[in-house]
């Protein structure tokens, strides 16, 4: 909910409140029914209501609560004339309830039945449901305890009070209370119609959401992939812009995960982030939590550009911007170190989108602060891999769903096919070649050494190309030195070569050691080209595309 001034909310441009109905104007709420499991902010919110001479129905708990307050509350099982039955499965569902929230007030037939029935309007629903997300996100729950967190009355008058928006009042979050009683208090117990309507629609989303999450629990029990998928997803935070500036873009978290790209995140300079920015802070991050000790991740356009370890922050950087000087220009990066004042001054050199570290001299981020546009991040805790998150691309009209990408291959699943053997600093470095490639976009070659990558070669067409651009690279970056650097370097490919020339233009470029998946039907081939030139070659089994 976004109020854009006390008691009212912002609604759709496309959706003129004012011309949708003669009859819709502002709501007198007389009476309010309080139901909430969540009782945040409850107390002061129904003391404005009594406050504006609003009578309050209440149920179980709640009711407590109101009283506890000193507040006077009709319990609604005296409203009703039934008492609460079968351990409060059943206290509001009772036709009184619904008929005081479904009249509409503008059918004389509608208002006949309540006055033949005896049935007073309900002017404003506040309800919350039963925790059902935070019940099954417990790894002690059993089915049991979840299926009795499944709220039935509470979606039911939320949906009822929305249905009937254009008379009733419907409140679904705490967040909401304070703009609500402000306009109320304002307009002499009123609610206009631009602010109900925009809670009904806080209130129909809050009841997908909940169905979204029972549905996925369910569908759990029988298959990783049910027949029907059903997601829900909040918006974090909008965005500058897309990919292009000509397209709106906001961030979405998906309800029910433990974490999302931004989880542990705190801003503290520069403009807002875009669609890009938040894609290359993922990859970022992602990388990042693959190494260990001092280290440095810049990417650009979704693909890392360069990757190093160091003996400090500041080492990580400098070799890490070192591979590829020209699109480190204008990255997102990331460092697993405190920024200090030489490391600072080094960043402030260069052209900086976001700037993620676990912290900043504060010596350090002056220096940073002085260029106004430069995003920058406090990363206090990586995100943890979820295991019931699936990895989702949109496709024309639907959408393609799989399992993420496992970890990384420990050395003893990896298998050395050839006669030469790996030096130990040879699997040091295809270790970290393999770690980096895994995050390239395929097709992926990486050159290694020493900790930092040489040369990278992305998202090309063919492998044997994506080797090529990555020598290539070294060889701007280095000039002169780039021979030397390569000599005895690793070289890493995300799929198998499927044919010996692939793994041949690394080896002539100075490549000594050569980590791939393996599986090709050229396999052979590809090993005798290693065996004559008494490279070690290693396969690890397992590819790792990405698209």
């Amino acid at each position: 909910m976004n109020p854009a001034v006390p008691g009212r909310f912002e609604t759709n441009k496309r959706v003129d409140m004012d011309n949708m109905d003669p009859t819709n104007g502002p709501v007198k709420v007389r009476r309010a029914l309080v139901s909430v499991s969540d009782k945040t902010g409850l107390a002061d919110f129904a003391k404005g209501l009594a406050e504006l001479g609003v009578e309050i129905l209440s149920t179980g708990g709640t009711a407590q609560a109101l009283r506890d307050a000193g507040l006077a509350v009709i319990d609604v099982s005296e409203f009703t004339g039934q008492r609460e039955i079968m351990d409060g499965r059943v206290k509001t569902l009772h036709p009184k309830i619904y008929a005081g929230l479904l009249a509409r007030r503008s059918d004389p037939a509608h208002m006949e039945v309540l006055a033949e029935e005896e049935i007073p309007p309900i002017d404003l629903v506040c309800v919350n449901l039963y925790p059902f997300e935070q019940t099954i996100a417990r790894e002690d729950v059993g089915p049991q305890e979840a299926i009795e967190n499944i709220d039935i009355g509470g979606p039911t008058m939320i949906r009822a009070a929305a249905k009937n928006h254009e008379d009733v009042v419907v409140l679904v979050k705490p967040e909401c209370y304070d703009a609500v009683i402000e306009e109320m208090r304002q307009s002499d117990g009123e609610v206009s119609a631009s602010t109900r309507h925009w809670l009904a629609n806080e209130a129909f989303a809050q009841t997908a959401r909940y169905d979204a999450a029972i549905s996925a629990w369910f569908s759990e029990s029988y298959e990783a992939f049910p027949e029907h998928r059903v997601l829900a997803f909040e918006k974090l935070l909008d965005l500058s812009y897309g990919e292009n500036p000509h397209q709106r873009a906001a961030l979405y978290s998906q309800v029910g995960l433990d974490s999302n790209v931004l989880t542990g995140m705190s801003k503290h300079h520069g403009k807002a982030l875009s669609f890009n920015n938040v894609l290359d802070l993922d990859s970022c991050r992602k990388l990042l939590a693959d190494l260990e000790g001092p280290a440095c991740v810049i990417v650009k356009h979704n693909n890392p550009c360069g990757v190093a370890l160091g003996d400090s922050g500041l080492d990580a950087y400098e070799r890490a911007r070192d591979c590829d000087p020209v699109s480190a220009f204008g990255g997102v990066i990331a460092i697993n170190q405190v920024v200090d004042v030489p490391l600072a001054e080094a960043l402030h050199k260069n052209f900086v989108e976001v700037l993620v570290a676990p912290g900043y001299e504060p010596e350090a981020m002056e220096i940073l602060q002085q260029k106004e546009n430069i995003r920058i991040f406090t990363d206090e805790a990586p995100p943890f891999p979820d295991s019931r998150e699936k990895d989702i691309k949109r496709v024309r009209g639907g959408i393609l769903v799989q399992d993420r990408d496992g970890e990384v291959e420990q050395r003893e699943m990896m298998e050395v096919v050839t006669k030469a053997q790996p030096s130990e600093q040879a699997w040091t470095d295809m270790l970290f070649a393999w770690t980096v490639c895994r995050h390239v976009k395929s097709n992926a070659i990486v050159f290694a050494k020493d900790g930092v990558t040489l040369g990278i070669g992305a998202g090309q067409m063919s492998r044997v190309d994506s080797s090529r651009i990555a020598i290539e690279k070294c060889r701007d970056a280095h000039s002169d030195e780039a021979d030397d650097l390569l000599a005895g370097c690793a070289m890493a490919s995300d799929a198998f070569f499927p044919f010996a020339d692939g793994p041949m233009v690394g080896i002539e470029a100075g490549a000594t050691s050569v980590i791939q998946p393996g599986g090709s039907k050229r396999d052979g081939e590809v090993i005798e080209a290693c065996d004559e030139t008494e490279t070690a070659m290693v396969f690890t089994r397992h590819r790792h595309f990405r698209h």
